[in-house]
Order: C-alpha cells, then sequence, then structure tokens
C-alpha cells in the first residue's frame, strides 16, 4: 500500500472523504455503463475515462479491484425521468431490425471505442437481459412494502423509504423537475420497476412475470446487478452527473427497500459507500445530442485524423467534476501535448536500449524520482486531480543528468494510471492523418528524404518546391518543429 490517503469527492454526502473499503484490500466499483441503442458520443465516453482513471488508481493504491459496468439492452426508456418508449425497441422498430442484433452491433462499436481510449477491461461485463429472473426476484422481495400495481406496471412508492432524493438533493435543487404524471401514481416521482406490455402490443423483448407480460424498468437492472455480483454495500458507484438527478436517486430507493436499510446519513444504506459522478463534457454547436441525428463519435475524431489518446489526453487535463469544453483546437493542443510527452519518454527508453545509462549517485536518484512520484501520488490522491498529476508526469519527463532506468520507472508507473500509453506509442503514431486524404505515408517519406537532401545541398529552390508541392496533397510540412521534423495532413 502507498501512504498518501485516497480521498475522493462523494456526491451523496457533498464533502470529500477517506477511502474504507468495505472489505479489507478491496475495491469494489460499480459504473452505469451504457444503453446500445446507439453509438456513444465522445461525452458518453467521459465518463468511462473518468471511471478507468478511477480504478487504475485504486490498483494503483495496492487495493484488489473488481470493477462492473453494465450493459442495458432493454428498459431504457427515451425519456430518463422514466417516460416514453423503450429506447432499444424504438431503434430497432426504425432501423426493421431485431433488437438483439441493434444491441450487438451497439455494444460492439462501444467495446471498440473502450479498446481505443486505452480503458482497462472491467472484471465483468453484466449485460440486463441475462439478469431477467434475478430482477422479477429483486421486485417480488419489495412488492408487498414498497409498491403498488396500475395498469402499465409496478411502481415504487418513494415514501415508503427515509431521505428519498437526497443524491439530488431535490428539494433545494429541484432535481425531480423532469418526472412526468402517470394516472394513478401516488406520488410524483413514483417509478416503474416492471413495465408491462399495454394491451394488443408485442414487444421484442418481453417476459412473464407476476405482473403480467413486460420488461424491467430501467432503475432496476443496475440494481440487481451490481447488488448480485460485488454485494451490498459495495465501495463506490460512478456515472455521470445527468444520473444524480433521477436514475441513481431511484437505485438507491430500490437499495434501502432490499436491503431493509434506513436512512441515508450512512452511505452504506444507499447501497454504496461513495457515490461519484462525472461532469459533462460541453460543444457549443450543439453535437452532443444524438437527437440531434448528427453527433460526436470517437470515431469522427479518428476520421478527421486525431489518434483516440489525444482525446483521452483532453480529458485528463480537466478535474472529473468540472465541465470539459469540446473544441477541436483544444483537442489539437491535447494531441501536441501527447506527442511532446511520447518523445521525452522515447528519449529516456532510448538511452536505457542503447546502455548510455550512467548509474549515478543512487541516493541522488533516488530522492528526485521519488520526491516526484510522491507529489504524483498526492495529486492523484486528492480527488483524482489528473490536471496536477500530468503536470508533475511532465517534470518528471523533463528532468535532467538523472539515471534514465530511475525517469523511466517513474513515468511508467504514473502512466499506469494516466493510462496514455506512453512506452507504447510510436511518435508516427500521432500524425495528424485525416481519413480521406489518400497520399501515403511512404510516398510523403520519400518526398522528405528528397528535400532534406536538397536543403543538405543548399538548393533551396529545389526544397520549396518539394514543400509546395506536398502542400497541394493536403500535407504540412512542420520545419520548426522543436522536436524534430514532421508532417501533418490538413482535411
Amino acid at each position: 500500500m502507498t501512504t498518501t490517503p485516497l480521498k475522493l469527492f462523494n456526491s451523496l454526502t457533498r464533502q470529500l472523504e477517506e477511502f474504507q473499503p468495505v472489505h479489507p484490500g478491496e475495491a469494489r466499483v460499480y459504473s452505469c455503463g451504457p444503453t446500445v441503442y446507439n453509438y456513444p458520443h465522445i461525452g458518453n465516453m467521459r465518463a468511462y475515462v473518468f471511471a478507468d482513471v478511477l480504478g487504475r488508481t485504486l490498483s494503483f493504491k495496492g487495493y484488489k479491484l473488481t470493477h462492473v459496468i453494465n450493459i442495458t439492452d432493454v428498459g431504457h426508456l427515451t425519456d430518463d425521468a422514466d417516460a416514453g418508449e423503450d429506447k432499444m425497441e424504438k431503434m430497432a422498430a426504425e432501423r426493421a431490425q431485431s433488437i438483439w442484433d441493434i444491441a450487438k452491433h451497439y455494444t460492439e462499436a462501444y467495446w471498440a471505442d473502450v479498446k481505443a481510449l486505452n480503458i482497462r477491461q472491467p472484471a465483468k461485463w453484466t449485460i440486463a437481459t441475462e439478469y431477467i429472473p434475478a430482477m422479477i426476484d429483486f421486485a417480488k422481495s419489495i412488492a408487498d412494502k414498497h409498491c403498488y400495481e396500475l395498469d402499465s406496471g409496478l411502481y415504487f412508492d418513494v415514501s415508503t423509504v427515509a431521505d428519498y432524493g437526497r443524491l439530488a438533493r431535490a428539494v433545494t435543487e429541484e432535481g425531480e423537475g423532469r418526472i412526468d404524471e402517470v394516472d394513478g401514481k401516488r406520488n410524483a416521482a413514483d417509478f416503474a420497476i416492471w413495465r408491462k406490455t399495454p394491451a394488443g402490443e408485442k414487444r421484442q423483448m418481453e417476459w412473464d412475470s407476476p405482473w403480467g407480460k413486460g420488461a424491467p424498468g430501467w432503475h432496476l437492472e443496475c440494481s440487481v446487478m451490481s447488488g448480485q455480483v460485488l454485494g451490498f454495500p459495495f465501495d463506490i458507484h460512478t456515472g455521470g452527473i445527468d444520473h444524480r438527478e433521477i436514475h441513481h436517486p431511484n437505485e438507491i430507493a430500490q437499495n434501502q427497500a432490499f436491503c431493509c436499510t434506513n436512512g441515508l446519513d450512512q452511505a452504506r444504506n444507499s447501497g454504496a459507500n461513495i457515490w461519484m459522478h462525472n461532469n459533462f463534457l460541453i460543444e457549443r454547436s450543439g453535437k452532443m445530442s444524438k437527437s440531434s441525428g448528427e453527433f460526436l463519435r470517437l470515431q469522427l475524431l479518428i476520421d478527421k485524423g486525431y489518434h483516440p489518446l489525444a482525446y483521452r489526453m483532453m480529458c485528463l487535463q480537466a478535474h472529473y467534476r468540472s465541465e470539459l469544453e469540446f473544441s477541436w483546437e483544444g483537442l489539437q493542443a491535447a494531441l501536441v501535448r501527447l506527442k511532446r510527452m511520447v518523445m521525452a519518454y522515447r528519449k529516456w527508453a532510448d538511452n536505457l536500449k542503447e546502455g548510455r545509462m550512467t548509474p549515478g549517485d543512487c541516493w541522488e536518484r533516488e530522492r528526485v524520482t521519488n520526491a516526484l512520484v510522491a507529489r504524483f501520488e498526492a495529486a492523484i490522491s486528492g480527488d483524482l486531480n489528473t490536471a496536477d498529476a500530468l503536470t508533475v508526469l511532465e517534470e518528471t519527463l523533463a528532468l535532467k543528468g538523472t539515471a534514465p532506468e530511475c525517469v523511466a520507472t517513474a513515468a511508467e508507473h504514473m502512466d499506469r494510471v494516466m493510462g496514455l500509453n506512453l512506452g507504447y506509442l510510436q511518435r508516427t503514431e500521432l500524425r495528424l492523418r485525416p481519413k480521406a486524404v489518400t497520399i501515403t505515408e511512404a510516398e510523403i517519406e520519400a518526398v522528405l528524404t528528397q528535400r532534406k537532401e536538397a536543403r543538405a545541398a543548399k538548393d533551396f529552390a529545389t526544397s520549396d518546391r518539394l514543400r509546395d508541392e506536398l502542400a497541394a496533397q493536403g500535407v504540412e510540412v512542420m520545419d520548426g518543429d522543436p522536436l524534430g521534423w514532421d508532417w501533418k495532413l490538413g482535411e
């Protein structure tokens, strides 16, 4: 175990708290995953970069991590406030496809983004439709004391649990303002945990239950899957800040009912000791909404020539609880920063490989790099302050007169948390190369070789002509690049 206590912001208590695991030496984390009815946009993926950094930090601190992320393939309605059509059924109808095919396609697309962003695989992916019997059993166990039946389904009575809405601060922050009226509901905030298939209709996904044929509510899924795999109470529950207002308060209410716990003055009664939420990614053009039909996907960034880890860098540059504004200029700056770090790391690694390492004084080496590692740990232990942690990593890579093995080891140690793959990325992979450009890298390099020869011979007319030929094909030669000659491709 490392020494600096890990402090995390608990959305339930609205304060920083020292992490104290439920099970000594272990960390059990549940993250709300995607509803696989469409491609994730980059704002969605910020939540998983955040959860990945949390998991990496817990591993860095020496805990045995069990991280679970769910895949919602049924039950999530078009309005998060428990109204409208099922998102999966709606998309399947629009595409005239099997709902199972829709789920498979978009799950695989999400997993591809997870891999591209170097997000570690969780201990388990829980798929909602694989837990339907457990969901029915859960609902049956709480139905008598906490639920009532309407024509449309089985509803949870929020007045039967203490402190409903405390996570959202519903009274003072109007956290329940988006909930629509349903005929027969006892309280405006009551929510469906089982939805009956309307008479005369047939869903592609529906199951028999004591309340009729139908499907589970979105909120029920996460309570069941987190409890089944991690056990109540577990350590940390994560999600986007939008979940803090309705979805997570409803999860908590179900957990209280199932576990027969009391009020939320004790966080463990909510089902998790700590609830953590990342803030929104803001994009001023309005292309962060899937309802617009055109939205920012990670694949679009890749098609425009950006390495996906440039977006990870962009996320790390801001605190997870702060809003992050997306812009193409900001993404370019993050790419350049990543490139500089990769090149700085490569310099130290090459020194190791080529045997130019100077042993130096062992105490001095340890004093310098250990102090930086301690500063890095303090930053990341202070509620995952990745912005400060990145600065320390850069300072480490910029050291002079220090043994390469110490710098490389310290940087690798830090990058296990940052997840930027510094030891594996090549600078050439970070060139800006839009998909639409057809010139090959071999062709570019051949012209650049001729140009370097011309410049060495002081044949500047030929050098300028070759540069202009490349420019005509969208290649910008970066002669002034302080890291050495490079190029990038424009649109």
